[in-house]
């Protein structure tokens, strides 16, 4: 882990320019410090989603923004990304709030003063805020979805839990779409029930449940492209909630305490998933309301004077146009459009 932390401060954060914003707020008499990434195709005006990115416990702010990497995504798709920086407990680690012990911090309330604070400077499309972390930071996100359920639009986890009793408090204010991705050898936060966690499995039951699901996930073997990483993913996914909400989970058959498709490889990672990628996928057809129909898409036929440099997917991934597909138009001058042509 000492190799893992030298090499992520070492990395050039220069690099990424104007991009990079390095800033804080006051929150609770405490100096509150974050990393937002603005992509290159932001325009003041122009509404964008906003996704959060917590750090695990003991990490901070640029290690997750390098671990859990989304900012080529947000280039294509035009979100905004902050790497939210936790405070120290009482043992002297960065933490998130979650109810373990050793701390009185408000995360919850600092989240939404946070949203409040980075809205008043971007256009930001308050019913497209959604939350992602690992570890610590994936406790944090389902903390949200109990407790922040009226700003926060659809959540994900990874190798995160929910503590023992939290099915008991945790009354959302509307069906929240939610994505696991754990690792059933997981010696930090255990795949199954541990002393204080519930298992993946009964996280997955509970809020398939919540969102009025199917009780019966349908199951998936994704390839096992990387054959030397040491195992291989299930993707299973609950659906036909309430307002199209889903619950899908990544199973990493064989998986660590690691995020999938990282950089930067903690034990056994997958390698045959990108979990940045399956998550920005998950959250691209959810708002607040529930999933995004084609109608609620803004279709764009406006001529543009730019030259077109490329179409891309909500992946990044160079395309054709296609019908009844949201893709994204790069024009010359640094726009972006976003189009779904219905037919």
């Amino acid at each position: 882990m000492k190799k893992l932390i030298l090499l992520i401060i070492c990395l050039p954060l220069f690099t990424l320019g104007q991009q990079t914003i390095n800033a804080s707020i006051n929150h609770g008499g405490i100096t509150r410090d974050y990393i937002l990434y603005v992509p290159n195709s932001y325009v003041t005006g122009n509404q964008v989603p906003l996704v959060f990115n917590f750090h695990g416990y003991t990490s901070n702010a640029t290690q997750q923004m390098w671990y859990g990497d989304f900012r080529a995504i947000a280039d294509t798709a035009g979100f905004i990304i902050v790497h939210p920086e936790g405070t120290l407990d009482n043992s002297g680690a960065t933490h998130w709030n979650v109810g373990w012990g050793g701390s009185t911090v408000n995360d919850i309330n600092f989240t939404s003063t946070l949203i409040d604070s980075i809205a008043s400077e971007y256009s930001i499309n308050l019913d497209r805020v959604y939350s992602t972390g690992m570890s610590n930071g994936g406790f944090m996100s389902y903390q949200l979805a109990c407790e922040l359920s009226d700003r926060i639009a659809a959540i994900a986890s990874v190798t995160g839990s929910m503590n023992l009793g939290w099915f008991n408090s945790c009354n959302p204010s509307h069906p929240m779409p939610v994505m696991e991705i754990h690792g059933t050898l997981d010696q930090t936060v255990p795949y199954n029930t541990s002393s204080f966690t519930e298992s993946a499995p009964d996280i997955m039951d509970f809020w398939g449940g919540i969102n009025n699901c199917n009780s019966t996930p349908i199951v998936t073997n994704m390839p096992d492209i990387n054959i030397i990483d040491g195992c291989t993913a299930e993707h299973q996914i609950w659906e036909n909630g309430d307002n199209g909400a889903t619950v899908e989970h990544y199973k990493i058959i064989g998986g660590e305490h690691s995020w999938p498709g990282a950089p930067f490889p903690v034990g056994v990672t997958n390698q045959d998933i990108n979990a940045a990628e399956k998550i920005w996928e998950f959250f691209n057809k959810y708002d607040i309301n529930g999933l995004i129909l084609p109608t609620n898409i803004k279709n764009i036929t406006t001529e543009k004077s730019a030259k077109l440099i490329k179409v891309v997917d909500v992946l990044g991934r160079v395309t054709i146009p296609k019908a009844n597909t949201l893709l994204f138009y790069i024009y010359e001058d640094g726009t972006v459009e976003q189009k779904m042509c219905i037919e």
